[in-house]
């Protein structure tokens, strides 16, 4: 039997390692009406808020349960800054209900505006809505029975589907869940996450529109942290990937010292960012807060 290179050790370790989608950071203009919608509105509860004046910001986070458990959203807000540019690369979160309709209306009277009403998709049977909420960020809405994680989805325009799948799946470790392609719509989708169907886990939806190779970024959604074992064995093996797919490391294996915590951070090749996190730095970073 042929050795095993170290490439090939790092690549299969990253399919072993425990990860779990922790949070996506995003900027708002208006924190505190922020926290009212998705509160109110959509159901999440405020778990953390803090302000910073010494460095001009203020942070919270919001979710369906507890940050050493579920995937939350951390809020962030710039001292004076009232409005960021989404853009037309970040697509929107996913969030499962076992009531669309219910959501919607909930959702309506608490002033978000509903950019699809509910109700199955043509020759479909799932019951989806998709709603805005009052900084501009979309929102889809899916009728599910329970479930662990009702935030439940990203979703992320690409300019190569294939290319991304690779990488997700070599470089993170993700399992391809669905790939699906609508010629009569235009556009093909591939859904990526740690899990083994698209009902038990967070998903990374990664689609691509015909035709669509260039897509503007905006400054309002920044990244997504995912927990890792090793964070250095990770960053080992994105950097091989990069190597083959593209992207690149922007920050190598590192202590932040202000929360003692290891983390690595890359952009894919489609320059979407990633925060690699230590799960034990992590835990103890917040047991330390509670």
């Amino acid at each position: 039997m042929a050795a095993r290179t170290p490439s090939e050790d790092v690549l299969a370790w990253v399919k072993k390692d425990n990860r779990r989608f922790l949070h996506a950071d995003i900027r708002v203009g208006d924190l505190n009406r922020t926290i009212k919608f998705y509160t109110e509105a959509l159901g999440m509860k405020l778990l953390k808020q803090k302000d910073f004046p010494e460095l001009k910001y203020s942070k919270a986070v919001v979710g369906f349960g507890a940050q050493d458990t579920h995937f939350v959203l951390e809020l962030t807000y710039i001292h004076g800054v009232d409005k960021y540019d989404i853009g037309t690369a970040f697509g929107h979160f996913g969030i499962a209900t076992e009531d669309v309709y219910a959501a919607v209306e909930t959702i309506r009277a608490k002033g978000g505006v509903i950019t699809r009403e509910p109700g199955p998709n043509e020759g479909g049977s799932t019951v989806y809505a998709f709603v805005q909420d009052p900084e501009g960020y979309s929102f889809e809405l899916i009728q599910r029975p329970p479930t662990p994680e009702p935030l439940c989805q990203i979703m992320l325009h690409v300019a190569d589907l294939d290319r991304a799948i690779e990488f997700y799946e070599k470089a993170l470790g993700m399992n391809l869940l669905l790939k699906y392609d609508s010629p009569k719509e235009q556009f093909a989708i591939g859904m990526v996450g740690y899990g083994s169907n698209l009902t038990q886990t967070v998903v990374v939806e990664l689609k691509y529109n015909y035709n669509v190779t260039e897509y503007t970024k905006g400054n309002a959604y920044e990244q997504v942290a995912i927990g890792t074992d090793d964070v250095y064995k990770s960053a080992a093996a994105v950097k091989l990937v990069t190597k083959e797919l593209g992207g690149q490391i922007i920050l190598p294996p590192v202590t932040i010292p202000e929360v003692n915590t290891k983390i690595t951070s890359f952009v894919d090749p489609d320059g979407w960012k990633t925060d690699l996190v230590d799960n034990e730095d992590y835990l103890k970073e917040l047991q330390k807060k509670e």
